[in-house]
């Protein structure tokens, strides 16, 4: 066993918070005006880099843009109308019937 962990849980656990305030007490806490100096720095940044970001990525959509990243040629159609939309699913259901028809002859034949 360590030699730290020698003793009560709750005898260290005690220990463990004097030390949690006393090392708090050594802590040199900043003034209110320091405090709203360096808070009005930290936003400031914030909003800099938000803006600097923003125009980056406007950028470098608008260059994409202009050389045509975003322009794909169309592979497929897809159907549009109800009518092509059931043709297509009527066509799927025959040839599915065909399929079951030609296995379960395949399996009497057997």
């Amino acid at each position: 066993m360590a030699g730290n962990n020698k003793g009560n849980i709750f005898k260290r656990i005690g220990k463990g918070f004097k030390d949690v305030i006393s090392e708090l007490k050594k802590v040199v806490w900043p003034t209110p005006e320091k405090l709203k100096s360096t808070s009005a720095v930290v936003l400031l940044v914030i909003v800099f880099f938000a803006v600097f970001l923003t125009l980056i990525g406007s950028g470098g959509r608008w260059v994409l843009d202009k050389i045509g990243f975003y322009n794909t040629a169309e592979t497929t159609a897809a159907p549009t109308t109800v009518e092509e939309t059931e043709a297509t699913t009527t066509s799927a259901t025959e040839s599915s019937e065909d399929t079951q028809a030609t296995s379960e002859s395949s399996e009497s034949a057997a």
